[in-house]
């Protein structure tokens, strides 16, 4: 595998679910790392702490991991081994990719142990 730089962002992030169907509450682009994934059953946000919509399931103190793109679409193995280090740490994930580049995040209770497998697996990471 590669070796990928990976950057750790200094914010915490919060999940969000909302039912399938709900309108979008306005979102914070141009102020952090935001993602929204829909499907019939769920809207799924990230967003930075503070900005979770009203009424929705919430879940926080995640950090994101950025992998350092653009990533090239043939290439292989990336997600793999990211997710691969971090399980034989033992730690949990939540991934997001996008058309640049995959992100990671880790519980904030987490980072220290997922930046130390990261890194012993031969990846670069900038805290």
């Amino acid at each position: 595998m590669k070796r990928l730089t990976i950057d750790l962002r200094p914010d915490e992030y919060v999940l969000s679910r909302l039912p399938g169907g709900s309108s979008l509450p306005a979102l914070p682009t141009g102020s952090g790392f935001v993602s929204v994934t829909s499907t019939p059953d769920e809207i799924s946000l990230v967003t930075p702490a503070g900005h979770e919509p009203a009424g929705a399931k919430v879940d926080g103190g995640w950090r994101l991991l950025t992998v350092r793109g653009p990533l090239e679409f043939t290439l292989t193995g990336i997600m793999a081994s990211l997710a691969g280090s971090l399980a034989a740490a033992g730690v949990s994930l939540f991934a997001v990719s996008t058309f640049d580049t995959d992100h990671i995040l880790v519980k904030q209770t987490d980072v220290q142990r997922a930046v130390h497998a990261l890194r012993e697996a031969g990846h670069e990471v900038h805290a």
